[in-house]
């Protein structure tokens, strides 16, 4: 069942590349920022996006982190969440796509002091409540590489 939209970001596709000309397969990076229940937050996402079949419909799968930002307080270790997505991307007018997809999330804390990174699915931190989510994703690629995104948590 669809539940509420937890998330609403806007960015920019920061690089692309050419992986391969059969097909052809082409990777994206995208850095944006907004919130996440109300909690200010920047993602950075690369993506492999690769033709169906079907005119104008890309098949893409990526991988990104979520980084709680503003009001950390002195000390406090910054909240990082790790995810995978996989979406359908149908290609508009004027070089837009729009992709629908889902998205995997799991919690993960990063200490500034030691450098390492540690998994956990409990805590009570800022983004806690993206412990082991499910979401629904739809978003917009435009021409000019703006990026915008809103996600719904699947429960």
């Amino acid at each position: 069942m669809l539940g509420e939209q937890y998330s609403k970001l806007s960015g920019k596709v920061t690089g692309q590349r050419v992986l391969d000309v059969e097909g052809p397969t082409i990777e994206t990076s995208v850095s944006a920022t907004g919130t996440m229940k109300g909690v200010p937050v920047q993602e950075m996402l690369t993506f492999i996006g690769t033709p169906t079949t079907e005119k104008g419909v890309i098949h893409g799968v990526g991988k990104g982190v979520i980084i709680a930002v503003g009001d950390a307080v002195e000390g406090e270790e910054p909240e990082m969440v790790s995810f995978t997505g996989e979406g359908i991307g149908r290609l508009g007018t004027g070089g837009s796509t729009k992709w629908r997809g889902s998205v995997f999330t799991r919690k993960q804390y990063y200490s500034k002091t030691s450098g390492q990174t540690s998994s956990s699915s409990e805590g009570g931190g800022k983004l806690s409540f993206l412990n082991n989510m499910v979401g629904l994703f739809e978003s917009e690629i435009d021409a000019a590489g703006n990026f915008y995104e809103k996600a719904w948590e699947w429960k």
